[in-house]
C-alpha cells in the first residue's frame, strides 16, 4: 500500500546567488504522485530573475539563419566575410564570435552564430549604432539576406553557476539542447542545475549554458561539447551513474514545456573547434 508521505519545508540556496526556492511536502494522490514528489514555488522576490541567475555586463547575440540550400557554399563564404571584418573592427563594436556552427542533425540547412558583447545593453547599443553606418558591413548584410529563408536573433544571458566559455581546440562535435519553460519556472531551473551540471563535467563536455532575454522567452540552451557521437553517448550514460543526477532531471523535466536536440559542426571561420 502506498503511504502518505510528507516531508518538511526545506531551503535550497544557490550557490553565491541569492534564489531562493521551497519544497512543500503534500499527500500522494494518484494524479501527482506519477509527476513529482512535491510540489515546487517560489519565494517572491524584489529581484530580477537575471540579476540573480546572471552577470549581465556580458549581452550574447544567437542568430539562428535557415539556408535556401542551393546557397550554403555562398552562405558561408559570405559569413566568413563578415566574421573576419568584425574581426578588423573589435575595438569600434567591443564584440567578438564565440562559435559558429552548422546543423548536421536536427534542423538541416540551418546555421548558428554566437556572438558576445560586453559593456551590457550600453555595449550592444553601442555596435549597433556602428554597424548600422558601416558600409562594407551592410552590403555584406545584404548580400547574405539573399541567400535565407527565415532568421532569427536572440539575446541572452548566462547563466553564472556554468564553466567559463573556454575555445575547443582540434576536431568536436556540440550539442545545443534548447528547452522552453513554463512562464514562472526559471529559478527553480537555474537552483535545480547549478547542482546538475556538476554531474556533466567528467569529459569537459559543458560549453555554455543561456536564458533568453529578447526574442523568445523563457528559452534556455545549453551546448555541450564531444568528440565524437559515441563519446556523447558514453558521456550521457556516466551521467545517470552519478548519485543526484536522476533527481536534478526529475525535477526539471516537469519545468519544461517544449525541448530540442541539433548536433554541430563548427564552420571553419569558428573561433571554437
Amino acid at each position: 500500500m502506498l503511504k502518505t508521505f510528507v516531508k518538511s519545508k526545506a531551503v535550497n540556496v544557490l550557490a553565491s546567488q541569492n534564489v531562493r526556492y521551497i519544497s512543500t511536502g503534500q499527500p500522494l494522490n494518484d494524479e501527482s504522485w506519477l509527476n513529482k514528489l512535491f510540489v515546487r514555488r517560489i519565494e517572491p522576490t524584489k529581484e530580477s530573475h537575471s540579476s540573480m541567475l546572471s552577470d549581465k555586463e556580458i549581452i550574447y547575440a544567437l542568430y539562428t539563419h535557415n539556408i535556401k540550400p542551393d546557397c550554403r557554399d555562398k552562405y558561408l563564404i559570405n559569413c566568413e566575410k563578415k566574421a573576419a571584418l568584425l574581426a578588423s573592427l573589435q575595438k569600434q563594436t567591443e564584440c567578438d564570435l564565440v562559435g559558429a556552427w552548422t546543423v548536421e542533425i536536427g534542423d538541416l540547412d540551418q546555421a548558428l552564430h554566437l556572438w558576445r558583447f560586453k559593456g551590457g545593453y550600453y555595449g550592444v547599443d553601442k555596435a549597433r549604432k556602428f554597424l548600422d553606418e558601416n558600409s562594407d558591413f551592410q552590403k555584406l548584410e545584404k548580400e547574405q539576406a539573399a541567400y535565407l529563408r527565415e532568421r532569427h536573433l536572440q539575446f541572452l544571458l548566462g547563466f553564472s553557476y556554468w564553466p567559463k566559455i573556454e575555445n575547443r581546440p582540434g576536431r568536436n562535435i556540440y550539442e545545443i539542447r534548447s528547452y522552453t519553460l513554463k512562464p514562472g519556472t526559471m529559478i527553480e531551473w537555474g537552483n535545480n542545475w547549478a547542482r546538475a551540471v556538476n554531474f556533466r563535467q567528467n569529459n569537459n563536455e559543458a560549453f555554455a549554458g543561456f536564458f533568453s532575454q529578447i526574442g523568445r522567452l523563457y528559452n534556455v540552451h545549453h551546448i555541450w561539447c564531444y568528440k565524437n557521437l559515441n563519446s556523447r553517448k558514453e558521456t550521457r550514460e556516466s551521467a545517470w551513474r552519478s548519485p543526484g543526477w536522476d533527481e536534478c532531471v526529475a525535477y526539471t523535466v516537469p519545468l519544461i514545456q517544449h525541448m530540442q536536440s541539433r548536433l554541430l559542426l563548427p564552420t571553419s571561420f569558428s573561433p571554437t573547434k
